[in-house]
């Protein structure tokens, strides 16, 4: 059966603190932190992009196991903040990793659900035979324009996932998806930061669409929450995923190795993925975890996911590459204006 080969995560060591945020735009810090859960969120040096963190990612995935690059053939890269507007990310991780020229490349845009998008994408044409290995990606620099609300969460990072049927250390037993044309985000071509319709994107936008995949799914494979040892759900801020998993029946306990927002904020299309890859961190065999991501316009994308005797084999090094718990460790604190010229909000004159 289809299922993840290896992953890989990679989160920019720089952070910027919540309440460094209010204190310049006077909003109120315990609102804000005791509202969404956010403490801090990760910033991009200067020189990371979607493409730089979507190359380490991958790199720190190839790290755990040996794969010829030369064997993965597609690469897909979710995101909402591509560097180009037209020139593939894809093409660039690709190159990065050694896996050009016998492969598919494309990026993915999707709001936060690009990544897992990717992920189906991949499981298909891994099932038909007509790749390999597939890679999945899901990278963001998030944006949110000064004193906005997305501001206060919009974080950077990104996991990738290598896709097949070679020996998987977790099995994807199912997915499938939830879909509406509900616009409650949205940027329009040329637009440097994103617009959203406030409580709009709770309801009828992310609880709506993550219930409609998980009931979903669970009508397919006729399990219930208790039937997983984990669960993961898209990650905008820590007050969501904890009041759906509440909804859906599973217990803070199942979603709590995965709950890494608090910390790192929103990291879009890399969100779930990487709350995926911080549960796999500790997950033994047969451990089964749910996943659910959300997009806003509007989606989810949901997984049943069981995990296998190799991720303790030795063809697979879990510790061979930083665990998201390493990554989230040793921040290094900014205050608004380095955090301000970090994102480009503000740029030197020449």
């Amino acid at each position: 059966m289809v299922g993840i080969i290896t992953y890989g995560v990679y989160i920019p060591r720089y952070r910027i603190k919540v309440e460094e945020i209010t204190r310049v735009w006077g909003a109120n810090a315990n609102d804000i932190t005791g509202g969404l859960g956010v403490f801090s969120k990760s910033v991009p040096d200067l020189d990371e992009d979607t493409a730089t963190i979507a190359v380490e990612a991958a790199r720190n995935a190839l790290a755990r196991r040996d794969i010829d690059p030369g064997d993965i053939g597609a690469v897909y890269v979710g995101s909402e903040s591509h560097p180009y507007a037209v020139k593939p990310t894809a093409c660039t991780v690709g190159e990065a990793i050694c896996a050009t020229p016998f492969m598919t490349a494309a990026d993915y845009e999707f709001a936060c659900k690009a990544g897992t998008a990717a992920i189906q994408t991949c499981m298909g044409l891994a099932t038909s035979g007509m790749i390999r290995f597939g890679l999945a990606i899901g990278s963001d620099v998030a944006q949110g324009a000064p004193s906005d609300a997305l501001e206060y969460t919009a974080a950077a990072g990104g996991a990738a996932y290598v896709i097949g049927m070679d020996d998987p250390i977790a099995l994807i037993h199912r997915t499938c998806s939830f879909t509406t044309d509900t616009p409650d985000f949205w940027r329009r071509e040329g637009q440097d930061y994103p617009r959203h319709g406030g409580r709009f994107t709770g309801e009828p936008g992310y609880f709506r669409h993550i219930e409609g995949a998980v009931r979903l799914l669970f009508e397919q494979t006729g399990k219930c929450p208790k039937d997983y040892t984990y669960a993961v759900f898209h990650q905008p801020n820590a007050k969501f995923p904890q009041r759906v998993a509440k909804v859906l029946g599973f217990l803070p306990e199942q979603i709590r190795p995965g709950l890494v927002v608090p910390e790192l904020g929103n990291t879009y299309s890399g969100s779930s993925m990487i709350g995926l890859a911080a549960t796999l961190d500790v997950a033994k065999p047969g451990d089964r975890i749910f996943v659910a991501s959300f997009g806003s316009g509007a989606g989810s994308d949901a997984f049943d996911i069981e995990v296998t005797d190799a991720i303790e084999s030795g063809s697979f090094r879990r510790d061979a590459a930083p665990l998201v718990g390493q990554l989230l460790a040793n921040p290094i604190y900014i205050d608004y204006a380095r955090y301000a010229r970090h994102k480009g909000k503000i740029v030197m004159q020449k």
